[in-house]
């Protein structure tokens, strides 16, 4: 390789800031009180419009994102303009001063973990689009090129402002004593002291690869960190690469030095020389490169899908490199040689001051519960009396949960007890992110070890959680567990367990159904809606959804939407009842919460429910490709994004049915993929009680202004004004008296 010296090009300008545990002890509820509902008259009355320009936030809080217009006449909004307008609002979350420096912080590094995601996933995509000479275009009118090229403008933009957050809140944590230290303000002592720990517990890792024609260009990794060092080769001759990968995941990226702070790779650089001794190093570069991970599994030619998914993942570690983000120091003919054997354009390099993958700044290993959001203790529901276990308190009725306010562990205490009760004969579950908690795993294997028969529907294809759910599957089926890894062509997404006990009145169908996954780490981060129930119209579908999983079996659901077979349909037709109570003059109202909404059929059926009068409320925490509030179009439809310490999770769809409300949870974003592709489960909220309690929470989270952001029809989203925080309500709640 050829490196000529040259200057340096000058650092980026710094982004304008205004560009837009489970404890031990736990109190204890009634079961099955779910949520405190408004009253009911008033459940469905629109909230008053929040001001578009909130002037009380802090002056350096952004207030307007960018805009999610591509195509001005377009009837939809850009779905990766609006999936970048909502990293800017978790980006706003970062730089809020409001937020205490270590949640700045982590918010920051979630802001550099969506992107990069962003980029393995939703910009390779692109990238592949454009390989097969695509000439469809999106919804909102744009080629695949077109859309392309506003995402490297806006990227660019974006990571610049997310370092630039991560470093003020690095700043604010200096000023709390909490500080990231340079190797070159270490005393004489301490770095003698930092040399031995370097020798000892850094160095061993390290791999020095030098690149010429007997050492061809190493792999990179995907979202590797890797420093090019260049080496004297002698008088008027060009400096040797070589290159070192910083071996973060094997190694804390932070190194804790006695209470000093210091970024593994500014040690390694400081200590370089010592992995070329008798080399003379000229310098070192930080550099990341990120790959295209959307690795698409053939799945009807599979006669093995678990050894085809494992021969996929072994496959995504080799995808063609789709960013490469270099510190602004890097000599350009470096710059120039890796975009080369990268095979990248000049827009897919980044040049940034650092610290360069602030994803990795997510667990920043300091200890100062002062520093970050106070503790909060989840409820827990008492489902157990003197005399009585789980399944006698759920022949009384539901419980509702809303995590992470109400405890996870009475799911856990759910399973356990049906693995440990010798009435209960089957228990069958979906399983889709599990995490690392082993209480699911182990009352599973427990069920199966004790003779019940288990049924498992684990989905291998969830994205970059597939190792571990092979791992998962092969244990339960060591346990003699039956393990079935879904339908052909879908994913199942579905968050159900089915059990079976035997009780004098015969064989009784227990069933829990939520939002959020199998999965007590994020139950404490998400939030998300659990029903745990004994309605027998519910046991009976759960277990035709079952038998259709497992054995292809035709099903039939007297309460339940399941996607792909009737959950579209059944929305539709939900939607087309209210536009037919406005026509009649009736009241008619539809309120939906979801993760994002990118679906064509029903962003068109939500405008033709609009333009018949039917009022829309639409809480879209993430991407929305409906654009709200234009005249004939959409001008009875409000979204409103909601964002806070807990990452909004839950998915609610609720319909005034003219007086008569009718309230449904579930698994299914109004997404294409998960109306058609997914397996999803959708229940409907049976209860008066817990149906009022659900439009109750709905209200609450309308009238929030700390998180919640409102859409307009300018594709703009606008910070909404005031301090009520729907989060903080929904955990005061719990702990209130």
């Amino acid at each position: 390789m050829t490196v000529k010296p040259e200057p340096t090009p000058s650092d980026p300008p710094a982004p304008d800031p205004s560009a837009g545990q489970d404890g031990a002890a736990r109190p204890r509820k009634k079961a099955g009180s779910g949520q405190t509902a408004d009253t009911p008259k008033n459940r469905a009355r629109r909230a008053p419009r929040k001001p578009r320009v909130p002037p009380e936030l802090p002056e350096e809080l952004p207030v307007r994102s960018h805009s999610t217009v591509a195509r001005p006449e377009s009837r939809f909004l850009n779905r990766e303009l609006s999936w970048l307008a909502f990293n800017e609002r978790v980006l706003a979350e970062a730089r809020d001063p409001r937020n205490p420096p270590l949640e700045r912080l982590k918010f920051s590094a979630i802001c550099g973990s969506n992107l990069d995601e962003f980029f393995m996933v939703r910009v390779a995509g692109v990238h592949r689009q454009i390989a097969a000479r695509v000439g469809i275009p999106s919804p909102d009118g744009l080629l695949p090129r077109e859309t392309l090229a506003l995402v490297r403008a806006r990227t660019h933009e974006m990571l610049q402002e997310i370092e630039h957050a991560a470093r003020t809140a690095l700043g604010v944590l200096a000023e709390h004593g909490v500080a990231l230290t340079s190797v070159a303000d270490l005393g004489k002592k301490a770095r003698a002291h930092l040399r031995e720990h370097y020798l000892s517990e850094i160095q061993p890792v390290l791999t020095p690869l030098i690149v010429d024609p007997s050492h061809p260009f190493p792999y990179l990794s995907n979202l590797s960190l890797n420093l090019a060092v260049l080496l004297h080769a002698g008088k008027d001759e060009t400096p040797d690469f070589a290159r070192v990968k910083v071996p973060v995941g094997v190694l804390p990226r932070i190194v804790n030095l006695d209470g000093t702070l210091l970024l593994l790779e500014d040690v390694i650089a400081a200590h370089i020389a010592e992995l070329f001794k008798g080399r003379r190093v000229l310098s070192t570069h930080v550099f990341r490169v990120t790959r295209n991970t959307d690795y698409e599994f053939e799945e009807e030619e599979a006669e093995d899908l678990l050894a085809t998914i494992e021969d996929g993942l072994r496959r995504r570690r080799f995808g063609a490199a789709v960013r490469l983000e270099i510190n602004h120091d890097m000599p350009r003919p470096v710059t120039r040689f890796l975009q080369e054997k990268l095979h990248l354009a000049p827009e897919d390099i980044f040049t940034l001051q650092g610290p360069l993958g602030t994803a990795d700044l997510m667990g920043f290993p300091v200890d100062r519960p002062d520093l970050a959001f106070p503790p909060f203790t989840p409820a827990l529901s008492d489902l157990e009396g003197d005399d009585e276990c789980v399944f006698d308190v759920l022949k009384r009725g539901d419980v509702v949960l809303h995590h992470p306010y109400d405890s996870f562990v009475n799911v856990l205490d759910f399973l356990e007890q049906a693995a440990h009760d010798p009435d209960v004969l089957a228990i069958k579950q979906t399983l889709y992110r599990t995490g690392d908690d082993p209480r699911l795993l182990t009352s599973l294997r427990t069920a199966a070890e004790e003779g019940k028969q288990v049924v498992a529907l684990i989905e291998l294809k969830a994205r970059f959680d597939e190792q571990r759910n092979i791992s998962v599957a092969r244990k339960l089926e060591r346990a003699g567990a039956h393990v079935v890894y879904g339908v052909p062509g879908l994913k199942t997404h579905a968050k159900v367990t089915l059990v079976v006990r035997r009780e004098p009145g015969g064989l009784r169908r227990y069933v829990h159904i939520g939002t959020g996954n199998y999965n007590p780490k994020t139950a404490r981060l998400y939030t998300d809606l659990s029903l745990l129930s004994a309605d027998p119209d519910l046991g009976a579908d759960v277990a035709e959804l079952f038998n259709h999983l497992t054995g292809y079996a035709e099903a039939e659901y007297a309460r339940l939407l399941v996607a792909p077979d009737s959950a579209r349909s059944g929305f539709e037709a939900l939607l087309e009842r209210e536009a037919e109570h406005a026509a009649a003059g009736l009241d008619a109202w539809a309120r939906i919460k979801v993760n994002s909404l990118t679906d064509p059929g029903l962003i068109e059926a939500l405008y033709r429910a609009s333009q018949a009068g039917v009022r829309v409320d639409l809480v879209i925490r993430g991407v929305c490709c409906l654009r709200p509030g234009v005249p004939g179009l959409s001008e009875t439809i409000r979204v409103h994004s909601l964002l806070g310490r807990y990452l909004e999770h839950a998915r609610v769809y609720a319909f005034g049915n003219a007086g008569t409300p009718e309230v449904y949870f579930g698994s299914a974003d109004w997404m294409s993929r998960n109306l058609d592709r997914r397996v999803e489960v959708v229940a409907p909220m049976l209860d008066d009680a817990h149906r009022d309690a659900l439009l109750g929470l709905m209200d609450t989270e309308w009238t929030d202004q700390r998180g919640s952001w409102e859409l307009g029809p300018d594709g703009v989203y606008v910070k909404c004004a005031g301090e009520l925080s729907a989060q903080q309500t929904f955990a005061q709640a719990r702990h209130s008296g």
